[in-house]
């Protein structure tokens, strides 16, 4: 998996500088083409990225490919072409990810339950001490129980993550995503947790730090769910320029990704 960033300012020549009315429905024509407000540049149908190449009998869906094209045409363009009669469902690029739109809302943030957090997770609310054995014990039954004990320790951490992830995004079960910049990831496991030293700077010498995370609720949203058959996450972290500097095009971020431990379900 990968993570660009790409910054433009307000006014810049592909998008509007204010975003469309939420109540005004699509028209026809934009079910079956894409245009880049302002500039007006055609889309491909099955990418979206810029096409110049149209259908040679209906000349309004656009390719950047003729690859692109076959595949369309194989898909339901051919049985489509010159219609009317096209469903919604039908002008929906086969190859995409469904499109969404992301409704935002502010988590109500309990201020000793984050405290409470942070003391657990640096470890100051756990006894430290030494194991002995007992006289008679031999090393290997002191170096069993050992493990044990630290299996154990680490099987109620792992547990007491989980918890917590859960804790939190009860609120709001069906969250996708999780923006906090500069702040901290809500981890779905003890294991596989990034050190400082984990997070590479930026290629302009700055740090990266937290700035949002992608929710395993999403595979359910773009219907990748199947297990063992598809693409799957615990949590996806992404790591950015912590001064956001500038760049040509796409500058390549960081993201690290969480799976669950086998013991764990949601």
């Amino acid at each position: 998996m990968k993570v660009f960033r790409s910054q433009l300012p307000r006014a810049n020549d592909f998008y509007p500088y204010c975003p469309p009315s939420d109540d005004k429905p699509p028209s026809d024509s934009e079910h079956h083409q894409a245009v880049l407000p302002v500039t007006g540049v055609k889309l491909c149908w099955v990418c979206g990225c810029p096409g110049n190449k149209a259908c040679s009998r209906c000349h309004t869906v656009t390719y950047c490919s003729k690859h692109h094209q076959t595949l369309h045409w194989k898909h339901s363009h051919k049985r489509e072409c010159c219609s009317q009669e096209a469903s919604d469902d039908a002008a929906a690029p086969p190859i995409l990810f469904p499109e969404f739109e992301l409704a935002i809302d502010s988590e109500e943030e309990d201020v000793e339950e984050n405290e409470a957090e942070e003391k657990e997770e640096n470890g100051e609310d756990e006894k430290e001490g030494e194991q002995t054995s007992g006289n008679g014990a031999s090393l290997a039954d002191a170096l069993a129980e050992g493990d044990l004990e630290e299996m154990a320790m680490h099987e109620t951490q792992d547990s007491k993550v989980f918890q917590r992830f859960r804790k939190r995004t009860a609120a709001e079960p069906h969250q996708v995503l999780r923006y906090s910049r500069a702040g901290r990831p809500l981890w779905v496991s003890s294991q596989h947790v990034p050190a400082d030293e984990d997070i590479p700077s930026c290629t302009c010498g700055a740090k990266r730090s937290f700035e949002f995370q992608v929710m395993p609720q999403l595979l359910n949203r773009l219907s990748v769910d199947s297990t063992g058959a598809s693409i799957d996450w615990g949590t996806l972290a992404v790591y950015s320029c912590s001064v956001s500097c500038d760049s040509d095009g796409y500058c390549t971020e960081f993201l690290w990704k969480q799976d669950f431990s086998s013991e764990q379900h949601l």
